[in-house]
C-alpha cells in the first residue's frame, strides 16, 4: 500500500479526525433500506472512536444538485449508524456553518458526528476551496474510507486532504487498494477477468489495461454481441453498439497478438421480446434468429467459463452475463458467481451490477472481496490514477 494507513496514526485521543465515508445508501420509507455501506465503514469507526478520537463524518446522498432537498437528507443513516455502534451518533443540520462547528466543538473522547449531506452544496462537486476550508476546520487529522467516491475530486475528500495532514486511508479503502492493486500487478496465475454488462463502450479502457495483464478474458453480457457482430456472426435484435463495431474487431485482434485468450458465447439463451414471460430458446452461436434477442449466455457457454475459472489464480468479474433481473436469464450469471465460490481463485468482485448479482446468487461471503464502488473499480481497473487516493500522505 503506497499510502498512509489509518493503522499507522498514534496519539490520536482527543484529536478531532474529518472521516469521508461512503453513505450513499438507499432509503426507504425514511430508513436505510441496505446497510451494506455503512457496515463496511465500521471498522475504521470502531478503531478511531475506540482510540479515542473525535469523529466528524462527512458523505453524500443521492444527487440533490447542490440544494437542499429533505430526501436526501443522511439523518437514517446517522439512526442506522447510531444502532450499529450502540452508541450515540449525532447528525449535523449542515456539513459546514456556525451550528456544525459549533457541534464539532463539542465533541468528546470517542464521540461521533455525522454531518448532513456534503452534496447540499454546489461546491462538493466542485471541489470549491472555499467550501474545502469550511469542512476542514472541523479536523486536525484526515482519514478518507469512501473508496466509492475516490474516482471523483471533490471538495470533502480531494479539497479537505490537501489541507489536513496527515490524510490517510481507512480500513475499507486501504482494502480496495491493495486488493485491486495486487491483481494488477502481481497476481496469482492464471489471471482471468470475466467482463460483461451492457456495453463494450463503458469497458474499453478496462479492456485495454488488462488485455496486457490477464491470461484470459471471458466476455458475456450484451456487450459480447457488439465484438460477435464484429465477428461476422448473425445477432437477431440482441443489443449491439454499431458504432463500436471497429473498435470490437480491433480489440479482437490486440487480444490475438498479445495471446490473451479471449473468449465469447459459443451458445446463448434467446427471447422473442425483453419480457419476464417471453418465449425463450437457447439456440447455437449463429443461430439467433431475426427478430429475438440474447439475453443471457446459454449452458455450453457456461460450462467453458466455469473451466476457466475453477483453473483460475486470480479472477476479477466485472458485469452480469445477462439479464439476471429476470429469472429466466439468471442461469448465466448465477453459475459463474456458484463457480467462482467454489473455486480455490483470489477472486474480486468490481462493483455495481456484480455485487447484487453475487449477493443474489447467495454466495457474497464465499468472495474474498467485492468491491464498494462501480465507478472506481472501473477507473482502477483501467489504470487510472483515482483522484481521491491520490491525494493521501504518502507513506
Amino acid at each position: 500500500m503506497p499510502k498512509m494507513s489509518v493503522s499507522e496514526l498514534t496519539e490520536l485521543k482527543g484529536k478531532k479526525v474529518f472521516m469521508r465515508v461512503d453513505f450513499n445508501v438507499p432509503l426507504k420509507d425514511g430508513k436505510v433500506d441496505d446497510d451494506t455501506r455503512i457496515r463496511a465503514a465500521l471498522p475504521t469507526i470502531k478503531l478511531l472512536s475506540e482510540a479515542g478520537a473525535r469523529l466528524v463524518l462527512a458523505s453524500h446522498l443521492g444527487r440533490p444538485k447542490g440544494e437542499r432537498k429533505p430526501e436526501f437528507s443522511l439523518a437514517p443513516a446517522g439512526q442506522r449508524l447510531e444502532e450499529l455502534l450502540g452508541r450515540e451518533v449525532r447528525v449535523a443540520p449542515d456539513c459546514v456553518g456556525e451550528a456544525t462547528a459549533a457541534m464539532a466543538a463539542e465533541l468528546s473522547d470517542g464521540d461521533v458526528l455525522l454531518l448532513e449531506n456534503t452534496r447540499f452544496h454546489k461546491g462538493e462537486t466542485d471541489n470549491d476551496p472555499e467550501l474545502a476550508a469550511q469542512m476542514a476546520a472541523l479536523g486536525e487529522i484526515f482519514v478518507n474510507d469512501a473508496f466509492g467516491t475516490a474516482h471523483r475530486a471533490h471538495a470533502s475528500n480531494v479539497g479537505v486532504s490537501a489541507l489536513l495532514k496527515p490524510a490517510a486511508a481507512g480500513l475499507l479503502l486501504q482494502k480496495e487498494i491493495e486488493y485491486f492493486s495486487k491483481a494488477l500487478e502481481s497476481p496469482e496465475r492464471p489471471f482471468v477477468a470475466v467482463l460483461g454488462g451492457a456495453k463494450v463502450s463503458d469497458k474499453i479502457g478496462v479492456i485495454e489495461n488488462l488485455l496486457g495483464k490477464v491470461d484470459a478474458l471471458l466476455i458475456g453480457g450484451a456487450m459480447a454481441y457488439t465484438f460477435l457482430k464484429a465477428r461476422g456472426l448473425p445477432v437477431g435484435a440482441s443489443k449491439v453498439e454499431e458504432d463500436k463495431l471497429g473498435l470490437a474487431a480491433e480489440l479482437l485482434a490486440k487480444a490475438e497478438e498479445k495471446k490473451v485468450e479471449l473468449l465469447l458465447p459459443t451458445d446463448h439463451v434467446v427471447a422473442d421480446r425483453f419480457a419476464e414471460d417471453a418465449a425463450i430458446r437457447t439456440v447455437p452461436v449463429d443461430g439467433i434468429p431475426d427478430g429475438w434477442m440474447a439475453l443471457d449466455i446459454g449452458p455450453a457457454t457456461l460450462e467453458a467459463y466455469k473451466a476457466r475459472i475453477s483453473s483460475a489464480g486470480t479472477v476479477v468479474w466485472n458485469g452480469p452475463m445477462g439479464v439476471f433481473e429476470m429469472e429466466k436469464f439468471s442461469a448465466g450469471t448465477t453459475g459463474l458467481a456458484e463457480a467462482l465460490a467454489a473455486s480455490n481463485a483470489t477472486s474480486i468482485i468490481g462493483g455495481g451490477d456484480s455485487v447484487s448479482a453475487v449477493e443474489k446468487s447467495g454466495v457474497a461471503d464465499k468472495i474474498d472481496h467485492i468491491s464498494t464502488g462501480g465507478g472506481a473499480s472501473l477507473e482502477f481497473l483501467e489504470g487510472r490514477e483515482l483522484p481521491g487516493i491520490a491525494a493521501l500522505t504518502d507513506r
